[in-house]
């Protein structure tokens, strides 16, 4: 079966090997749009946890769901980001210094979230009311949402124009899940 990189099949012996830890030989194929598409995936993720927090349901096992619910979207966002601050950013300025300053402003960014992250975190820990972490989820989607746009904008060109070998992002990073 063809490997699965960056957004679309690559025939087998295209010279497609699978990249967790930095192999290399990766193919660079629509990779903007592969960004967007995560992005998508990573919305789903918080719309699905604020769906969980009806505050007429009040079950043990509600509760309990609410939990998962909340530590997936720190668990999916976070591993999102350290993946791009690990990989793709350090590819982006080393493949276009030019935009440097917008691959700055985006670790500023992940280093906002990861913030608003831990602070879930600590509520969820603490037991906080649907009402609090309904809060603090959407402090997490404005921030988010309006750095998803910002990445969008900046990388999405230059990212789906790259050819070549790409950034030795693990397989997690694009394959569906």
């Amino acid at each position: 079966m063809p490997a699965r990189l960056y957004g679309g099949r690559v025939p087998d012996g295209e010279g497609a090997s699978r990249h967790p830890g930095g192999a290399t030989g990766h193919r660079v194929a629509a990779l903007g749009s592969e960004l967007r598409r995560l992005h998508g995936r990573i919305r789903d993720v918080l719309d699905d946890a604020r769906e969980g927090l009806d505050p007429t349901a009040g079950t043990a096992s509600l509760a309990d769901d609410l939990v998962l619910r909340c530590r997936a979207v720190c668990t999916t966002l976070g591993t999102h980001h350290r993946d791009e601050d690990d990989a793709l950013f350090p590819w982006l300025r080393r493949e276009h210094p030019s935009l440097g300053p917008a691959v700055e402003r985006l670790e500023q960014d992940h280093a906002m979230i990861g913030t608003l992250l831990a602070d879930l975190e600590r509520v969820l820990r603490e037991g906080a009311v649907a009402a609090v972490l309904l809060r603090h989820l959407e402090g997490v989607d404005a921030i988010m949402e309006s750095h998803f746009r910002y990445e969008e904008r900046e990388l999405v060109a230059v990212l789906d124009a790259a050819t070549g070998e790409g950034p030795p992002l693990p397989e997690r990073f694009w394959l569906d899940g």
